[in-house]
């Protein structure tokens, strides 16, 4: 049982190289941050899963322009904050807030589906449909964008010349890359991405890394969970569910 635990903040990391992702001599137009996003707040947290307690007692507040990694041992509840936080999954106690309000109840919980992205350790890309079909359908559920704006997506993930191959032809990290490719056409301002560099070859890490830290420098929020090692980049707080307070 955990109640809490430890929020670490990584320091003397060396200074982040500023380079941006590969092929943006030609960006998706609708990549950055338009709106920055207000402070998020965990009062309390409280998670059970098949009567078994995951953490308790979780609080703490990200500021926009801050990266948390969520870290800690297999079933110590990472996926599971992520997707509380997402507000996909109800706490067992506890609440937390966007700009003041509750994202469970009312406004708040519609006003907080528009402000984040959630990705999810499964790609969530439908087999039938094409790399550019998967995206159109995925971004319409929030702002429709167009042809030339996917594929040019496509292009900062690697995947120029997949735009017509159907999903179900492509690998496992492949479809991780569709499904990351999101990250360069929806202006979410506050990312949730659980194992994000899953499956994906050193390249598409140095750019998903570099995509990452672009998006907090411009008051962007990122909150992920990931074996990779994230100390080289700096300012990133690590939330460590196999450690109590």
């Amino acid at each position: 049982m955990y109640n809490g635990a430890r929020l670490i903040r990584v320091f003397d990391v060396p200074e982040y190289s500023g380079r941006t992702p590969v092929n943006m001599s030609h960006p998706p137009r609708r990549s950055g941050v338009k709106v920055k996003p207000l402070p998020v707040e965990l009062d309390g947290l409280a998670c059970e899963r098949d009567e078994r307690e995951l953490f308790a007692s979780l609080s703490l507040r990200l500021e926009p322009g801050e990266v948390l990694q969520v870290a800690g041992p297999n079933g110590s509840g990472k996926t599971s904050l992520l997707r509380i936080m997402a507000g996909l999954l109800p706490p067992s106690a506890g609440d937390m807030r966007y700009g003041g309000n509750s994202v469970y109840h009312g406004a708040g919980r519609e006003d907080w589906r528009r402000q984040r992205l959630y990705i999810g350790h499964a790609p969530a890309i439908k087999g039938a449909l094409t790399a550019e079909e998967n995206l159109a359908w995925l971004c319409a559920l929030s702002s429709p964008v167009g042809t030339e704006q996917i594929w040019q997506a496509l292009e900062q993930v690697g995947l120029r010349g997949f735009e017509d191959v159907p999903c179900h032809n492509l690998s496992a990290g492949q479809k991780r890359r569709v499904a990351l490719a999101r990250l360069y056409l929806e202006q979410h301002p506050v990312w949730i991405l659980d194992e994000p560099f899953t499956a994906i070859d050193k390249a598409g890490v140095t750019a998903l890394e570099n995509h990452i830290m672009a998006h907090a420098q411009q008051g962007g929020m990122v909150i992920m969970t990931t074996h990779h090692g994230l100390d080289h980049l700096p300012g990133v707080r690590c939330l460590d569910l196999g450690q109590a307070n």
